[in-house]
Order: C-alpha cells, then structure tokens, then sequence
C-alpha cells in the first residue's frame, strides 16, 4: 500500500470512530426515569421489581389522607402539602395498613423537616389505643414522588428503617383504579454513586365488618364530573318517602272514623277496632319522658348524619 493510500484509509477511519459517538453503557435495570419536560429529576424506578413486601391497605386510610389535604385547602385557599404516618401490623413481609395520623412540619429554605417531637407525643397516644400496631411509613399527597419526598423519607428512615410512602394524587380523575401509590425505598448505583430510589409497590384492599359498613355509608362515588350520590342522601329520601306514606294512610283513617263519627258513613265495627288497636301501639305523646327522650335521638341522629355528610363532601371533592 502506498503511503498516499494508507493516510486516505486512516482518515476513513477515524471519521467513521467519530460519527460513530462514544461507547454506551448497557442500561441499569433498576434506573431512574429520564427528568420530566419540566426539568424534574425522576426519583421512580421505571423497570418491574417485585416488591419486597405485600401491603394491605385499608379504606380509612385513604378517607384519612383525603380529609387532611381537603380540610387544609379549605382552610387556605389553595392546594398544601400535608403529611402524615401510616400505622398498622406487620408479620413477615405482610404489611396491613390500617390508620393512620397527621405529622406537623416545618419549611427551612425550601426543606420540609419533621416535627420529632410532635411524632413522640402522637406515637406514646396511639400505643396507649392502639397497642398491637406499630409505625409503618408516611404519606402524602402530589401527582409522582420528587426529591423532597426522598428528603422526607429519609428522616422516616429515622424511625423505621423499612418505611413505605403511600402517595394520594387528589387531582386524579381514572375511574377505572383508586389514585393511590405505595412505594418502598431501593439503594441503586446512579453515576457512580449511591442513591436511594423509589419503587412501586402492588397492594390489595382490606377492610373490616365495621370499616366497610362505615364507608359505604360515607359516600357512593360514581366516575362523573358532577357526580357524586351520597348514600346518606338516598336514605334519607326513602326514609322521607315511607314517612309520607304513612302519613297519607292515617289520614285516611282518621277521615273515615271522622265520616262514621258525623254519620256520614255506616258504623264498620271491624274497621273501628282496627283504628283503636293501632292507636293504642302509639306512645303517650304528651309524656314528658317521651317528649325528652324523642328530641335527645333527634339530636344524636342529627350529630351523626352532618358528620357524614362533612366526610362524604371531603372524599367527593378530593377524589
């Protein structure tokens, strides 16, 4: 070969070592997601892992968080951050999730700080009602885990080592599944160093006897916008209905033993015992003990039923 033609073949060949770019990594299997549009680092495993633990979520809980967020963006005007523990059993790598309550924060320039004080007081409170359930994780709210979530989690690492983070998105609108994510912590090598990731994790709901009847009296969501037929209502529409109708039948009692009465109709024996007999099931109205007693269950039920109805609003606005 030529002198000529060998510095032709060495400069073909480092065009095509340059146009070929710098050699590629095969890719992390448990790597973060590339940053969003907005610039945000992603702090979510994007491959499937199979989670460490199975969680049991209990229905409460989500009445719980979404009451928090709503009853703060009341109060302010405008969407907040809220926090708050997860508490319940654990056997194994079974988790069942089943309370939860608020954590109180500060803001330090721009970082969120646990009140460990505070979680103290409530943790010696719960242990003294809940004594066989133990700290699980937190929770909070938003559309997708950011750094100052893994911040946080980090301080719940404090106090469990194995914490989950279940995450609420109010503005979801999927009919089709609940907008709740649990996540658990994973250490991955990120460019070479160690950083602490967030994975998904699958659950499955569990409720009580007592806790189902409680929600399904609380509200029945439907996936429409305007939405929301709360069940209370719908008792208390067939309860107003059953009234009425009772009330129409005694009067018509009462005018037929009124047209016997003025002679406007012929005396019916039968029908006149029939009249007494349920007169007498009536209680004596003008007895004060009834009278007292009657307008106390009025007030209970009253009580009752505008708590209900504050829990529904808070669920159906939230969710």
């Amino acid at each position: 070969m030529s002198s000529a033609d060998r510095i032709d073949f060495e400069m073909e060949v480092e065009v095509e070592s340059a146009s070929a770019g710098p050699p590629v990594d095969p890719p992390n299997p448990t790597s973060p997601a590339p940053p969003t549009p907005g610039g945000t680092k992603s702090v979510v495993v994007t491959t499937a892992t199979s989670g460490s633990v199975t969680v049991s979520l209990h229905p409460l809980v989500i009445m719980n968080v979404s009451e928090h967020w709503t009853r703060l963006r009341a109060q302010e005007g405008s969407p907040q951050t809220v926090i708050g523990a997860l508490i319940g059993k654990q056997k194994g790598r079974n988790i069942e999730v089943m309370n939860s309550f608020e954590l109180v924060f500060s803001v330090i320039d721009g970082d969120i700080i646990i009140d460990r004080d505070y979680y103290n007081l409530k943790e010696e409170q719960f242990k003294q009602v809940f004594s066989d359930m133990d700290f699980l994780g937190w929770y909070t709210t938003g559309d997708t885990p950011t750094e100052k979530d893994i911040a946080v989690h980090r301080q719940i690492c404090d106090i469990n080592e194995c914490p989950v983070m279940l995450m609420l998105n109010p503005a979801g609108r999927n009919g089709d599944q609940l907008p709740v994510v649990l996540y658990e912590s994973v250490i991955d090598v990120v460019n070479g160093r160690a950083t602490m990731l967030l994975a998904p994790l699958t659950y499955t709901l569990a409720a009580e006897e007592a806790e189902r009847i409680g929600v399904d009296h609380v509200a029945r969501v439907s996936s429409g916008e305007a939405a929301l037929n709360s069940l209370v209502a719908e008792h208390l529409t067939a309860q107003r209905s059953a009234i009425k109708m009772l009330v129409s039948r005694v009067r018509a009692v009462l005018a037929t033993v009124r047209a016997i009465r003025d002679g406007t109709l012929p005396p019916r024996p039968a029908l006149l015992r029939e009249a007494r007999a349920l007169s007498n099931r009536l209680p004596l109205l003008t007895s004060q003990q009834f009278r007292t007693h009657f307008y106390n269950v009025r007030i209970q039920e009253n009580s009752y039923l505008n708590a209900f109805i504050l829990m529904s609003q808070c669920l159906i606005q939230s969710l």
